[in-house]
Parts: structure tokens; C-alpha cells; sequence
């Protein structure tokens, strides 16, 4: 298995008629559609370090005020802006053309009850939205990495929070009801702590009504819970407005489900009640300024489907309109919904219903799950894509869809297919983690790269437990674990741009930026195996330059030799990927061979 394996990945070879580019990096990317590009998704503080003076953010004391502690998985390792500034040179040598990393504000540096607290080192718990967080360096230092990134022509996309902020408000009866949620129809805005309170509220028409007249008729939180902030934390985010109690929901903790998705607070962080036309200006004057400083060219919004439709309406277009105004015409916007399904239903609803242009391709990342490990047949994969039709725009909506195989909060996707599989064999694990990535970088939508996927990082569960350190890392839950392709463990600097994984991800890069079509181009299934592992089968085509391109997978631990239904304009074939084993047999009809877990890209060649 290995030497079928070595054998594609040295085979593999981008095409040489790479249409010649714009002159510069500014050019290339104001040039380059969202579809266009290769995303890395990165967390910061498990990169590199590059400055261990700032490792404790300038905060004295223990762990549990400054947060870091390299030897625990859930509190700061060090990973830094420099750190990430440094290690350019081995991100784009995988060809990816954008980076995306987790939050970088100002967190409340621990959070967590006596015994289970943990730091803010994903950037998600965060208190002034205005700053990078001192782990991390300074505004200056990230304006470094932008610039940098930028003079190679790759783009920065931030990860942002308009749902929450940090925990910082506490409730008076929380611990006695277990901060349970408490519904609007159980306790209006109208009465104190329920329908038998005191009135409270007066003219307050309910936060369907947007006037700005109307939201300041809410001035007395208490309708649910009584919100209390502590004295050392009455004034400790930025902006200042974002300190006012009445901005919150202050109703509970979600359980996900109906209203409490929307209205409760995430896992206890202060949940913003993003209905109030406050907090939407506020937002929008706040990310709006990331635009307008920075020059960033994109979006990865954080817990979009938790926040009202409404405010995505009125966030989404301000934003674009911010990046036009920069000259940013291609600002890439894309939100979390989360789900574990393989369906495009859930997302495409909330884009719908929200306006939001794009979101992560949640069921993509679990149909590659399902049909790399052979858990499921390529039948599953086959009927996903063909559900592209239903997001907002149709199949094209899809192409700019960011695709992903693992991540920081479900896992990895090493992971996924050992438990899914249950293979015990280094070499298939190795060829099926191979052909996910394949499935990824050569079907619609946009790659993104899980940071240490490409050094064969594999997790041992979700959250804390996939968040590796790619410098010599001192956890041992991450340094018991045996990565895949390599002999090296997590307790080693993991740069390898020898590893198998990194020169597969960098040579299916370089085919699909050679290629129109595996872009930009529309998708038609071919074939698929219904009920077992085998092959699937998908042409896609790119009317703007007419290139058609024939696709086929084989999920299966046997060899196969397949008869594949292809364009009656196809008139040759020319590999894209030297996995392509295929001749016209006849107009219409393209014999194809694969290998045990292989793949194959084929340029059908035509007259028009």
C-alpha cells in the first residue's frame, strides 16, 4: 500500500498551460474570486512562537490569571503573530492562497469554575474587540502579518464574534436554577422575573420591532434573570458599550434547540441580544474599522446561525460595501452552521433566511468522512452534491462554499477515518486520509486545510483534543500519539515539507490552480456505487473557458476498470493528475482504471 501510494503522490502533476497571472500581488488578488482560492485554517497559539517574551500577555501571577501553561491542553502554549509572520514561507509552500486563523482580540484570559477552568487561547471568549490580544502581540505586529501575507498575494481572513463576548455577566438566582433558559413566553420583557412580577419595561413592543425608539424603552434587564457584573470586570470590554447589562439576553444557557439557540447564552458567554439596532451599528462599526485599518479580505463568522437573521441582513452588505470602499471587491464572508450531517438543507436555510453569502460546508466534511473511511458508498457523496441546487443562487452558491474534512471543535479528519474504518494498517489509513484530501481539492467548493492535517496530525477526540502544537509541544495527550506517515510525534517541530501529506496537498494545489474548471466549474455525477465502496464518478465544466474535466474516486480497497458516460464533445484526454488511466473508448463513453483507494483528474479535450 505504501508504494501504491508513494507512487501517486510523485505522480501527481499540476498542468503546464498556467494562464499567466496579473503583474503583482496586489493585482493577483484583487483579481481572485472567492472560488479561487486555498484556505488554511490556523489557531495562532498552536502555530509557532515567535516571541516567548509575550507568552504570558503581560499579566502577572499564576496560570489561572495569565493563562498560560504549555503542559495543559486547554490554556495558552505560546503560538504567536510573529510566530505565524515567520512560518510564511512553509504555508505557501502547500499553494494555499489565504489564510484564515481563529480570533486574535483580547480574551478574558481564564475562564471556568474552581477545577475546570481554561484560557482563552482559541480567541473566542473575547473582551475588547478592538486590540489583538497580548498573547498574540500587538495591532502593529498584526498589521505585519497582513502586509506580509498580502506582498505574496495571500489573503487574510478573520474569524469574528458578533454572538457573545466573554463571560463576564453573572446571574443572581443562576447557580440555585442551574442557569437554566428561560423562555420569553414564561418570562416577558414586560415583567420582572416572570408573568406575576412587577411591570417593568413600559412602551417596550417586543424585539421584532427595530425602532431604535422602541429599544430604548428596554432599560431594565431583569425580566429573566438578574444580571450582575463584578467591580474589577464592570468596565472590562471594548468598546464601552458592550459593558451595558441591557445589550444582553440574560436569559440562560442554550440548549440549542428553538429559541434558547438564539436567545441563551453559549455554554455561559455573555450572549449579545444582536436584535437591539445598538449592538447592530456597534458590530458594524466595529469590524467595519478591521476593514478599513487592515485591508483583510474576508469573513469566518463564528456561531452565525445562533445570531437573529435579521442582524445578518443589515452586517452582511455593510460589511461588502466597507471592502469596496478599500477596494476590496472579492471580500469573502462565510458563517459557521453548525451541523453533523451529510446535507446541504440546514445551511442552505439559514442562508436563506439570513442573506449570509456563504457558510462552511458542514455536510461536505461529513460525507468525505463517511465515504473515505468506506463507511458509507460514494452513493452518499453523490447525492450531497446533488443537493447544490437548493442554496440561495443555485449550484453556483457552492462553488464558494469553503469545504474542510476536520477542525478545531469536531475533530480530525485522521481521526474520523481511523474510528470509521477501523483499519489497524498505517499504509491504509495513509491512502484513505489521502483520498479525502483528493476528494476536497477536486470536487466544488473551497479547500481549507486544517493546520497539522498536513504532518498527519490525528486527535484523539474533538475541541481541546484537536488543537495540536506544531512547535515541540509538552502535552501528553497529543504526544502519545502516533501521526500518520511519519515516525515523528507532536512533541517534535512539525514543518516536514517532505511529508507525504504536505507534497500531496501541495500537488493538488497546483492542478487546481491550474485549472478553470476544478474552480470555477459546474458539476455533473456520472456514476457511483450504490451500495458498497467503489467508484464515483463526476465531470465538471467551466463555461467561461470551456474546459471539462472527468473526476473518479475509488473509496474501495480493490483495483477497479470502469466504463464512465462523459460529453459527447469529448474528443480526447489529457491528465490533469498523472492518476488519469484513461482512454475515449467511444463518443460519450471514457474507459478509466483506479487503484485500491486511488483517484484520477482527467481534461476532456473538445473541438469548441
Amino acid at each position: 500500500m505504501t508504494r501504491i501510494f508513494v507512487s501517486l503522490a510523485a505522480a501527481l502533476c499540476a498542468s503546464s498551460a498556467i494562464a499567466s497571472g496579473p503583474a503583482s500581488p496586489a493585482a493577483d488578488i484583487a483579481a481572485r474570486a472567492p472560488e479561487d482560492e486555498i484556505i488554511y485554517f490556523v489557531l495562532p497559539d498552536r502555530f509557532a512562537n515567535g516571541d516567548p517574551a509575550n507568552d504570558r500577555g503581560g499579566i502577572r501571577g499564576d496560570r489561572l490569571r495569565h493563562g498560560f501553561d504549555p503542559t495543559h491542553k486547554g490554556f495558552y502554549h505560546g503560538g504567536d503573530l510573529r510566530g505565524l509572520t515567520a512560518k510564511l514561507d512553509y504555508i505557501q509552500g502547500m499553494g494555499v492562497t489565504a489564510i484564515w486563523f481563529a480570533p486574535i482580540f483580547k480574551n478574558k484570559p481564564v475562564q471556568g469554575k474552581p477545577g475546570e477552568e481554561s484560557a482563552g487561547y482559541h480567541g473566542y471568549w473575547v473582551t475588547d474587540f478592538t486590540s489583538v490580544d497580548p498573547h498574540f502581540g500587538t495591532n502593529a505586529e498584526f498589521k505585519a502579518f497582513v502586509d506580509a501575507a498580502h506582498s505574496r498575494g495571500m489573503k487574510v481572513y478573520m474569524d469574528i464574534i458578533t454572538n457573545h463576548t466573554a463571560d463576564v455577566i453573572d446571574y443572581a438566582e443562576g447557580e440555585a436554577t442551574g442557569y437554566a433558559y428561560r423562555f420569553k413566553g414564561e418570562y416577558p420583557f414586560s415583567r420582572r422575573g416572570g408573568p406575576d412580577g412587577a411591570s417593568i419595561n413600559q412602551g417596550f413592543t417586543g424585539d421584532d420591532n427595530p425602532d431604535p425608539a422602541n429599544w430604548e424603552k428596554l432599560t431594565d434587564p431583569t425580566f429573566a434573570y438578574t444580571p450582575q457584573v463584578a467591580d474589577a470586570e464592570k468596565n472590562v470590554k471594548v468598546p464601552a458599550w458592550l459593558n451595558d447589562v441591557t445589550l444582553y439576553h440574560n436569559r440562560g444557557n442554550s440548549h440549542w434547540i428553538g429559541e434558547s439557540s438564539v436567545y441563551g447564552d453559549f455554554s455561559g458567554l455573555d450572549d449579545l441580544a444582536t436584535e437591539n439596532p445598538r449592538v447592530v451599528a456597534g458590530m458594524i462599526e466595529i469590524f467595519g474599522a478591521w476593514i478599513d485599518d487592515y485591508g483583510i479580505d474576508g469573513f469566518r463568522i463564528d456561531t452565525a446561525k445562533h445570531v437573529n437573521p435579521e442582524f445578518w441582513q443589515a452586517f452582511v452588505p455593510a460589511m461588502l460595501e466597507r471592502a469596496k470602499a478599500k477596494g476590496i471587491d472579492h471580500f469573502h464572508i462565510f458563517g459557521e452552521i453548525a451541523y453533523e450531517e451529510p446535507t446541504a438543507t440546514l445551511a442552505a436555510q439559514v442562508m436563506a433566511e439570513s442573506g449570509l453569502p456563504y457558510a462552511l460546508d458542514m455536510g461536505f466534511a461529513k460525507a468525505a468522512q463517511l465515504v473515505a473511511s468506506g463507511k458509507a458508498p460514494p452513493r452518499l457523496m453523490a447525492e450531497f452534491l446533488q443537493q447544490d441546487a437548493i442554496y440561495p443562487g443555485g449550484a453556483r452558491t457552492a462553488l464558494g462554499l469553503p469545504t474542510f474534512l476536520g477542525n478545531h471543535d469536531f475533530g480530525r479528519f485522521a481521526m474520523f477515518v481511523a474510528q470509521m474504518s477501523a483499519t489497524q494498517d498505517e499504509d491504509e489509513l495513509l491512502a484513505r486520509v489521502s483520498l479525502g484530501h483528493a476528494l476536497m481539492f477536486l470536487l466544488r467548493g473551497v479547500p481549507t486545510v486544517y493546520y497539522g492535517d498536513e504532518q498527519g496530525f490525528i486527535s484523539d477526540g474533538n475541541d481541546q483534543l484537536a488543537r495540536e502544537d506544531m512547535f515541540p509541544s509538552k502535552v501528553t495527550v497529543y504526544n502519545d500519539n502516533r501521526l500518520i506517515g511519519t515516525r515523528a510525534t507532536t512533541a517534535e517541530n512539525n514543518f516536514d515539507t517532505a511529508h507525504p501529506l504536505y507534497r500531496l496537498i501541495a500537488d493538488l494545489a497546483k492542478a487546481r490552480m491550474a485549472s478553470p474548471a476544478l474552480r470555477r466549474g459546474l458539476t455533473e455525477v456520472r456514476a457511483f456505487e450504490e451500495a458498497a465502496p467503489g467508484l464515483l464518478a463526476v465531470e465538471r465544466h467551466d463555461p467561461a473557458s470551456g474546459q471539462r474535466v472527468l473526476l473518479a474516486f475509488n473509496t474501495g480497497a480493490s483495483a477497479l476498470s470502469r466504463n464512465i458516460e462523459v460529453s459527447y464533445r469529448a474528443t480526447g484526454v489529457t491528465p490533469l493528475v498523472k492518476g488519469c488511466q484513461a482512454i475515449l473508448a467511444a463518443p460519450g463513453t471514457l474507459r478509466i482504471a483506479l487503484e485500491p483507494f486511488g483517484f484520477a483528474a482527467c481534461i476532456l479535450e473538445t473541438d469548441d
